[in-house]
């Protein structure tokens, strides 16, 4: 039986993952393992080798033209052949200046990675209008780009100013990350290796899924993507192997739920 939609599954990301239909999922989130701390989740040997496996496992799941947002550490997808299995789009950086500059031997590390991928050539959908960033370019300097050849009658037409906003590209340094004093944090344990921003989870769902579309999160956690998939009509299917977590996330839909209901939606 292929697993249930709308409900975060418990047990093991990599044997779970298996009982999903291939070629039924619209857009993979996957804020697993880093390989860089000491919690037991986060034990891997090879994060590359590991990571390659999730990218090999989700291609089959995906449907045409499905992303894959991938988190991780610079080095994430270093030195491993992913192109069999999906096209790297691109490798976002989740920019946080605020975090303590511990180094005493090397540059503190002030970002995450998100390497976006396709599979194939073209996405399914990129719901620009859904995402767009405010512009902080001055009028002057946006008038004089706008004024060369290639913008005002070529091929970059369309790249002219829109007054909603622009593409966020690809240094997103507008979502900060979650502290001890952000109230939707959800427990200290949480903090920074597993709960997101919602924002962050609503940039990527907004961005490459459609109302309707199926969002596997194979790492589910405290339930941010979820919960977010549930605001915003995506349907969802969850794996978290910590039933602490789960029972935090299915208390988070709850409440999404009991307030969607409150507002008449």
């Amino acid at each position: 039986m292929p697993l249930q939609r709308n409900v975060i599954h418990l047990g093991d990301a990599l044997q779970l993952i298996n009982e999903v239909d291939d070629e039924s999922i619209d857009l993979v989130v996957c804020d697993g393992p880093y390989g860089v701390t000491a919690h037991e989740w986060d034990r891997i040997a090879n994060i590359q080798a590991y990571n390659l496996e999730l990218i090999r496992r989700f291609s089959k799941k995906l449907k045409d033209g499905g992303a894959v947002y991938l988190f991780g550490k610079p080095n994430c997808i270093d030195f491993i052949d992913f192109c069999p299995y999906l096209n790297l789009k691109s490798k976002i950086v989740w920019y946080q200046p605020s975090r303590l500059a511990q180094g005493r031997i090397s540059y503190t590390n002030n970002y995450d990675i998100i390497c976006y991928f396709v599979k194939g050539d073209k996405p399914r959908c990129f719901n620009l209008d859904e995402i767009r960033v405010p512009q902080l370019v001055e009028l002057e300097h946006r008038l004089r780009c706008e004024r060369v050849p290639s913008v005002t009658n070529g091929k970059y037409g369309k790249t002219k100013f829109n007054s909603r906003g622009k593409n966020p590209g690809d240094v997103w340094g507008d979502i900060k990350q979650l502290t001890y004093k952000s109230k939707e944090l959800v427990c200290r344990e949480a903090l920074n290796t597993v709960q997101k921003p919602e924002k962050l989870m609503e940039r990527i769902v907004l961005a490459s899924s459609n109302p309707g579309d199926i969002v596997l999160d194979p790492f589910a956690g405290v339930g941010t993507c979820p919960v977010v998939c549930k605001k915003h009509g995506r349907d969802f299917i969850g794996i978290e192997i910590n039933p602490d977590f789960v029972a935090v996330a299915e208390e988070r839909l709850q409440a999404a739920e009991q307030h969607q209901l409150a507002l008449g939606l």
